[in-house]
């Protein structure tokens, strides 16, 4: 059952480098690791290695899926698809070339946690604008958190962020993404 997904907005195309630090990082937190084509990760990354003490009793090891999608890099068309609304260059200062969709595989408090903070942490590496999705009832305490870019409820309750942002956000009591 899939879990929270974000997605991080790229103004271009992650340079290999970069891409070679990514691989690094996931590495880093994941007990396993696989690449299907550059840019796109199955990973069983590790919570505690992203901080989070409080597993709720489960295992620690939580799947996840990272692709990085747009011209030139793969999964143009699900770009694409998920790039057909308002452009929200006006709220985020750019027009989104390429993106990073963080994707957890289960549904757990654990897993909207790291969700967060894997996100947060990718984001340390390729800079990008987090978009979140939001529950209405979220939209009045994630507005007021460090780092928040803008929000908006245009075609749903988004908000727009930065790392710290993320952060913040999963500190909250109660803290839960979008599914």
């Amino acid at each position: 059952m899939a879990g929270p997904v974000l997605t991080i907005e790229l103004s271009e195309p992650v340079p290999g480098e970069v891409l070679g630090e990514l691989r690094a990082l996931l590495t880093g937190v994941s007990s396993s690791l696989s690449e299907k084509r550059a840019g796109d990760f199955n990973a069983s990354v590790h919570a505690g290695r992203l901080g989070i003490t409080d597993t709720g009793g489960h295992d620690g090891r939580r799947p996840f899926l990272i692709t990085l999608m747009g011209p030139g890099v793969g999964d143009e068309a699900i770009f694409e698809a998920e790039h057909d609304y308002e452009d929200p260059q006006p709220l985020i200062g750019f027009t989104p070339t390429h993106a990073i969709n963080v994707c957890a595989m289960c549904n757990r408090p654990v897993d909207h946690s790291a969700t967060a903070l894997l996100t947060a942490a990718l984001m340390d590496l390729t800079g990008g604008v987090v978009m979140a999705e939001l529950r209405e009832d979220q939209f009045s305490v994630v507005s007021g958190l460090p780092g928040v870019l803008a929000t908006t409820f245009d075609r749903w309750p988004t908000a727009y962020g930065s790392a710290q942002f993320l952060r913040s956000w999963a500190r909250q009591p109660g803290f839960r993404l979008m599914k």
